[in-house]
């Protein structure tokens, strides 16, 4: 996948070294980096304001500070908003004499404004904090940077408590207090953030672990940083972008047809499953591929192709599910084919294990295995060694399928989702799409990719079989793999969050993600690039 429009992300120390090859070889002082970063945090609070038709001036904002440089950004922040006509309270986490450098300077430039300042020591600051938050438009959590680490001490936690419970709009300067900056992980507490300004690039924390929960939306800003500084060769982990997703979209020619837009062939369907091995195919068709072959058990053939009349339908052997004698059939519409699914609905009989490693050993082209195939494959991980050389390979696991495939628990994965991914990717020389709040997708070459659309909607049954159908699509189009994962995932959750503006994170269906699938296609083809995730 070509870089451009693409946005790397970040650890903690990876940002450091970036921003200190900006300030030394480019000469741009830190000061100036820290009066950027706060004006990017004025001008989202001015944008905020000016949508919920409020004036700068009529406003009032807390700023909570740590002594820190992310301190430094948010007292910064605090003299911008007063000299604004804010109403601004800052409360300080460390004694002024505590602070040092920038955050020192930024600390006396504040206090010459006409905002309040108050020293956190004990239950007087505690209750006055209380009544600026039920009175604030606008908090900004500045008390800890990325280089957070563990829990927050106790004192903290009682003040992120009450901002937490407040009504006011929080923003949080670089990350919100709490959230460690590499693995989003939170320990007890953190700051629930409804917007994160991120400076130069966006940090691991915001898209892992419980990062996206407590970051909210996450806006990035260069701070002045030149892009070239901002771009290392060694850098393997990037979020996914509209700029660069619309370039992978597959172009339809006026000349085209059904034998030129991709020939998808679908495995699947079971008793009781007919749903999965459908919805997959709605949504291959909904992603443009211009046939989609089903072979499903003869048993509910008949009831696919009557739901699915778009699509053809190949009885296989098998009433309750698919036989070992469904494999010629498969072959041989494969034969013709651009791309092959296999395992929405499909069941876990043992005998589809020898259909499975057929397919792996033989097919050249690209594969994907998903839901009972993956079930199977768990049950004798080996045979991914049987695709080395033979042809491209996706698998696209949720947690618990990846679990089986690794043998380990769900909470290991979820630990260790970008690294486990990642190594997984290279062990089994395959694109590893590991599904979840930020669905990951992992290359062979150990890229990884963060996709940042998506909402709690699509945990409701069948979605998955919809991300398949997608994927199949694009593959049979002719988009290479690691880019189709990357694009289906991303269409995927836009669509889900399309539904979500009119039903909110509940009650929409998988058939309704499938056929919001064009309408977030044509969507991405038409927007303009935008600064955030």
């Amino acid at each position: 996948m070509k870089r451009g429009g693409l946005m790397h992300a970040v650890s903690a120390a990876q940002m450091r070294r970036l921003e200190q090859r900006a300030i030394e070889d480019f000469g741009i002082p830190s000061l100036l980096l820290m009066e950027n970063a706060a004006l990017a945090v004025v001008q989202e609070i001015k944008e905020h304001l000016a949508a919920v038709g409020k004036d700068v001036s009529q406003g009032k904002a807390v700023v909570l500070a740590g002594k820190g440089n992310n301190g430094g950004d948010g007292l910064a922040v605090a003299r911008h908003l007063s000299l604004l006509g804010m109403d601004v309270s800052i409360f300080l986490f460390a004694r002024p004499e505590e602070f040092k450098g920038e955050a020192a300077l930024n600390l006396r430039l504040a206090q010459g404004t006409e905002g309040k300042c108050f020293v956190v020591e004990g239950e007087k600051q505690r209750r006055i904090a209380r009544l600026a938050l039920g009175q604030a438009d606008v908090v900004v959590d500045a008390i800890y940077g990325t280089g957070f680490r563990g829990a927050l001490p106790s004192v903290v936690e009682e003040y992120v408590a009450e901002v937490n419970g407040s009504a006011a709009w929080v923003v949080a300067v670089d990350i919100p207090s709490g959230v460690e900056a590499d693995s989003g992980r939170v320990y007890r507490t953190a700051v629930r953030a409804k917007t994160t300004v991120t400076f130069g690039l966006p940090k691991l924390g915001h898209f892992l672990g419980d990062g996206p929960e407590y970051s909210g939306r996450v806006v990035v800003d260069p701070i002045s940083i030149p892009s070239r500084y901002l771009v290392d060769e060694g850098l393997t982990t990037f979020v996914l972008t509209a700029q660069a997703m619309r370039a992978l979209l597959p172009v339809r020619r006026l000349q085209g047809h059904k034998g030129t837009h991709g020939r998808g062939v679908l495995v699947g369907g079971s008793r009781g499953l007919s749903g999965a091995v459908v919805l997959a195919g709605r949504a291959a068709l909904r992603c443009g591929a211009g046939l989609v072959q089903i072979v499903a058990p003869a048993g509910i053939a008949s009831n696919v192709d009557s739901v699915l009349t778009e699509a053809t339908v190949w009885p296989a052997p098998g009433e309750a599910s698919l036989e070992a004698g469904a494999w010629p059939l498969i072959k041989e519409r494969s034969q013709d084919a651009q791309a092959l699914a296999l395992g929405p609905g499909l069941g876990q009989s043992p005998e589809l294990l020898e259909v499975l490693a057929e397919a792996l050993r033989t097919l050249p082209l690209p594969i994907v295995l998903d839901a009972d195939a993956l079930n199977l494959v768990a049950k004798d991980p080996g045979m991914l060694a049987l695709r080395r050389g033979r042809g491209s390979l996706v698998l696209t696991p949720h947690p618990g399928e990846m679990s089986r495939l690794c043998q380990c628990s769900v909470p290991e994965v979820q630990a260790n989702r970008l690294e486990l991914a990642v190594s997984k990717a290279m062990e089994w020389e395959a694109v590893v799409v590991l599904k979840g709040a930020v669905t990951i997708v992992a290359a062979p070459d150990g890229r990884a990719f963060l996709n940042p659309t998506g909402n709690p909607g699509l945990g409701t049954g069948g979605t998955g079989d919809v991300l398949t159908g997608a994927l199949l699509s694009f593959l049979a189009q002719g988009v290479p793999p690691v880019e189709a994962a990357c694009l289906a995932v991303y269409l995927h959750g836009r669509a889900a969050d399309i539904l979500a503006k009119d039903f909110g994170w509940s009650g929409f269906t998988a058939t309704e993600v499938a056929d919001a699938l064009p309408k977030a296609r044509r969507i991405l083809e038409t927007m303009a690039a935008a600064g955030q995730c």
